[in-house]
């Protein structure tokens, strides 16, 4: 069971993570001085999203829910978190190789093809939608009543049951 004083250690670090992932996002560009220092900047930013992911995996776990066995239920109610994230992470990783392939010889020259620029767009607009999601989720597994049984969890079961 998730106690109060886990959970709040745990949203602190996934807010960490989140925030520098947004200041990842936000500045990136502007420290291309160096070509070692974007890529340790993307690589700790793919890792903090990872360890994201699998933070929320973790606490899905960690549910009520899951352990009476009602994955489906978890999975159904967050579904647009778990795909939300999975889209993002592929789309950072791959905007970053290509950023890191396309400038690495040539770090004082500014270079973006179209694709570059589209993925650009896709990886940012992802971005937004992820944060949104997963910090909604996070919250919302914040909730006691996952962790404990109830009336509303027992009508599900039985109902799955059947």
């Amino acid at each position: 069971m998730l106690q109060t004083s886990n959970y709040s250690l745990v949203l602190s670090i996934q807010f960490l993570l989140m925030i520098y992932d947004l200041v990842a996002n936000s500045f990136s560009e502007l420290m291309f001085t160096e070509p070692v220092i974007p890529l340790i900047i993307f690589i700790i930013q793919d890792i903090g999203i990872l360890f994201n992911i699998i933070i929320i995996f973790l606490m899905f776990f960690n549910t009520f829910i899951f352990q009476a066995g009602l994955v489906k239920l978890l999975i159904h109610r967050f579904t647009g978190t778990i795909v939300v994230s999975g889209v993002y992470f592929l789309l950072s990783v791959s905007f970053h190789v290509w950023t890191l392939n396309l400038r690495w010889l040539q770090i004082q020259s500014y270079l973006w093809t179209n694709g570059l620029q589209a993925l650009f767009v896709f990886q940012r607009f992802a971005a937004v939608l992820y944060y949104y999601f997963y910090k909604r989720t996070t919250l919302c597994l914040g909730d006691p009543r996952l962790y404990e049984d109830s009336e509303w969890l027992r009508k599900e079961f039985f109902r799955v049951r059947k």
